[in-house]
């Protein structure tokens, strides 16, 4: 019988002891919140918050043919990366259907690295190894034996900077570099961000994770740094119109339709799905588009979409954006429907709601 108790990152005993409110996700045991979500999606916003996400999963790829391995499997180009160099892809079944959206990091080593979904990472795993005949190339399951942590906010330069033996001003987004952090620490760095803030991930040893997280507490008081929960981190993806998997994304949605199919290169010769993705590719029925409601009222998941008798799609994602303060959705709906300015009717628990198709992400920070 499998074991179901959830699996604790390394900072799991800082998270109690310092109020986190601890649910069971994809598995893991993880803060919600701790204060509230507003309070942390603005402190993001405005300043800088930090997230334990050692729960995602983060595999490591050896051996020569690691390249043709990861290229045979994942949707996007990775023959295109340079050393350093973070490419976002997509894994499919083959009728096209996404298992998972993972990250593609080509190390300065000259190796590669998979960061994936944490409800994913078996699937992951198993779908790597289904297809890996022929490849002579390992992988290896990293993530229970070190942590990630993200610093995300218009603070997060400033609150990262003093920690880390290398200049952080030429570490260009979508990019990564080995270097020590908080007093000889070795870390993965990288520049990416689930929040529409800017933002930097570290891969540190598990052991080390507390000595990391403390370090960036203390660096950032001063910018009013605070620790973020997941709920905060949804609502921030959501208003920079990320999409989410098992939201935005799933084995039944193709990338088109959820306004990915970017990632997606069906030049680059046979991987897993091509065939079913360039049918899709042809003719998606639908798109991910943004919405904004008359009302205050949320939108969850899977509401009704409609315009006059006809069903036009459901809500993938809605909330009441505390930066923008109006309740927002993302939906998939017919492509005939999806111009900006389009109106449409919202089905908020019996209640008719009507809304407005208005383009994604809801939110850019502003530019210096």
């Amino acid at each position: 019988m499998a074991d179901s108790t959830p699996l604790k990152t390394p900072l799991y005993e800082w998270h109690v002891a310092n109020g986190g409110r601890m649910v069971d996700f994809a598995g893991w045991s993880m803060p919600v919140q701790y204060t509230s979500i507003v309070e942390e999606h603005q402190a993001v916003r405005n300043g800088v918050g930090l997230f334990d996400v050692s729960h995602m999963g983060r595999l490591a790829f050896e051996g020569p043919k690691a390249l043709g391995w990861i290229n045979a499997v994942a949707t996007n180009d990775a023959s295109k990366l340079e050393p350093g160099k973070i490419q976002y892809s997509l894994l499919a079944n083959d009728l096209g259907g996404l298992i998972d959206d993972i990250l593609v990091y080509y190390r300065p080593d000259k190796t590669y690295s998979i960061v994936c979904n944490a409800s994913n990472r078996e699937a992951v795993v198993q779908q790597f190894a289904d297809h890996q005949e022929g490849f002579k190339a390992s992988l290896a399951d990293r993530t229970l034996e070190t942590a990630m942590i993200a610093v995300q906010g218009p603070a997060a330069a400033a609150t990262l900077r003093p920690l880390v033996d290398r200049p952080l001003d030429d570490l260009k987004y979508y990019h990564v570099v080995l270097a020590k952090v908080a007093d000889g620490v070795d870390a993965l760095v990288s520049r990416t961000g689930y929040t529409g803030e800017d933002g930097f991930e570290l891969i540190v040893p598990g052991p080390d994770a507390l000595k990391v997280w403390i370090a960036l507490m203390e660096s950032g008081a001063s910018s009013g740094v605070v620790p973020v929960g997941l709920g905060a981190r949804d609502t921030l993806r959501f208003e920079a119109g990320m999409p989410l998997y098992g939201h935005e994304l799933s084995d039944s949605i193709d990338p088109f339709a959820a306004g990915v199919g970017w990632a997606v290169k069906l030049d680059k010769g046979d991987f897993v799905g091509a065939e079913a993705l360039r049918q899709q590719a042809k003719n998606p029925g639908s798109k991910r588009v943004g919405l904004r409601l008359e009302g205050k009222r949320i939108a969850r998941q899977g509401s009704t979409v409609t315009s006059g008798d006809r069903t036009l799609g459901t809500v993938t994602s809605g909330t009441f954006s505390p930066t923008l303060q109006q309740s927002l959705a993302m939906a998939l709906i017919d492509t005939e429907f999806s111009a900006p300015g389009s109106k449409v009717v919202v089905d908020v628990r019996g209640k008719a709601e009507p809304a407005e198709v208005v383009p994604i992400p809801f939110y850019k920070r502003p530019r210096a």
